[in-house]
C-alpha cells in the first residue's frame, strides 16, 4: 500500500489536505533510502521514506509504512526507526500509516508511550490513513480529478462492503487517462496493494474482463511475461505458459486433446491468437476450435 506514495509527488500534500491534517505542504518530494540496517547483522527496512521540502526551505522527512495487522511490537520498530532517522538526518520525521482495516487503523493511531510509571519518556504517534477517515471515492468525477487518490481509496477500503463499486469507479477512471503507460502502472500498484484480499481477485477479474482497455494491458503484462520466459525456455513455452495462467484465472478446464495440442503448438501467432481469444471465452472450446 505504501507504494502509491512512490508514484506522485502530489501524493502526500493531497493526502494530508484531503484528510484535514494540518500539517506542512510539501513543495518536493523524493524517496530516499529506507535502509536503517545497524552494524550488527540485523536487518531493518522502512517500506517507504519520503524527503520533502516546502517552498520556505522547510525539510522533513517522512516514513510511511503499510500495516495489515495488529503487531504490538511496532511500538518499539517504529520508535526505532524515528530515533534512528532523526538522528542520521538530522530532521524532523513524520509516521504515516496506511491499513485498509478499521481495527488496525484504531490500534495504530493511538499514543505509544515509553517510560517509566507514570513518566513517558517518549511518545509516539502515528498519522494513520484507512477506512476510517479516506474517502470512498464512488463518484468518477472525483476518481477522475486525481487517480492516485482513487488508488489510495481503494486501498483503504479494501475490506468495505462496496469495494466492487470503488473498483469499478476507479476502473472507469483509469480508463479515461490520457496516458495508457501510467494507468497501467496505477493498476498495477492497485493490485499489489490490495494484497491477499477478495478485493484483489475482484481487481484481477476486472483487469482481465470488464473493459477493453484491461483486456489490452493484461494481455500485454501476460505476453511480456512469456517473452521474459521464452528467453529461458522457449518463445512457445512462455506463450504456452501465459496462456495456460489466463485459463486458470478464469477457472476454464481444458480437455486432454487440448492440452496437448497447446503444448505440441510452437507457431507463436496461433499461440497469441489463442491468448486473445482466451481473454473473454467461456469455454476451452471458444478458445481453441473459434474460426
Amino acid at each position: 500500500m505504501h507504494r502509491i506514495f512512490h508514484h506522485d509527488s502530489e501524493m502526500l500534500g493531497r493526502t494530508f489536505h484531503a484528510l484535514g491534517l494540518s500539517l506542512p505542504t510539501p513543495d518536493t518530494v523524493s524517496v530516499i533510502s529506507g535502509d536503517v540496517t545497524e552494524i550488527r547483522p540485523m536487518e531493518r527496512r522502512i517500506d517507504t521514506l519520503l524527503r520533502c521540502e516546502t517552498a520556505d526551505g522547510e525539510a522533513y522527512l517522512v516514513l510511511v509504512e503499510s500495516q495489515r495487522g495488529v503487531d504490538e511490537d511496532k511500538r518499539y520498530t517504529w520508535t526505532y526507526y524515528l530515533a534512528y532517522l532523526a538522528d542520521k538526518y538530522r530532521l524532523p520525521v513524520l509516521l504515516l500509516v496506511i491499513c485498509h482495516d478499521r481495527r488496525v487503523a484504531t490500534w495504530a493511531a493511538q499514543p505509544f508511550k515509553h517510560g517509566a510509571g507514570a513518566w513517558a519518556a517518549l511518545t509516539l504517534r502515528a498519522v494513520v490513513v484507512g477506512p476510517h477517515n479516506v474517502p470512498a471515492i464512488l463518484d468518477e468525477e472525483a476518481a477522475r480529478d486525481y487517480v492516485p487518490l482513487a488508488v489510495l481509496s481503494a486501498l483503504t477500503h479494501a475490506k468495505d462492503a462496496d469495494i466492487g463499486a470503488i473498483l469499478k469507479t476507479l476502473a472507469s477512471a483509469l480508463k479515461a487517462m490520457d496516458d495508457p503507460e501510467e494507468a497501467y502502472d496505477l493498476a498495477e500498484l492497485t493490485g499489489i496493494g490490495l494484497g491477499n484480499t477478495p478485493a484483489e481477485e475482484i481487481w484481477r477479474q476486472m483487469m482481465a474482463l470488464d473493459t477493453s482497455f484491461y483486456r489490452s494491458a493484461f494481455s500485454r503484462q501476460l505476453r511480456a511475461e512469456g517473452r521474459a520466459e521464452g528467453r529461458a525456455e522457449g518463445a512457445a513455452e512462455g506463450r504456452a505458459a501465459s496462456l495456460r495462467r489466463v485459463l486458470d484465472i478464469r477457472g476454464i478446464a481444458i480437455t486432454d486433446e487440448q492440452g496437448g495440442r497447446l503444448s505440441d503448438c510452437t507457431d507463436l501467432d496461433q499461440l497469441d491468437a489463442w491468448l486473445d481469444r482466451a481473454l473473454t471465452a467461456t469455454s476451452a472450446s471458444e478458445v481453441f476450435d473459434a474460426g
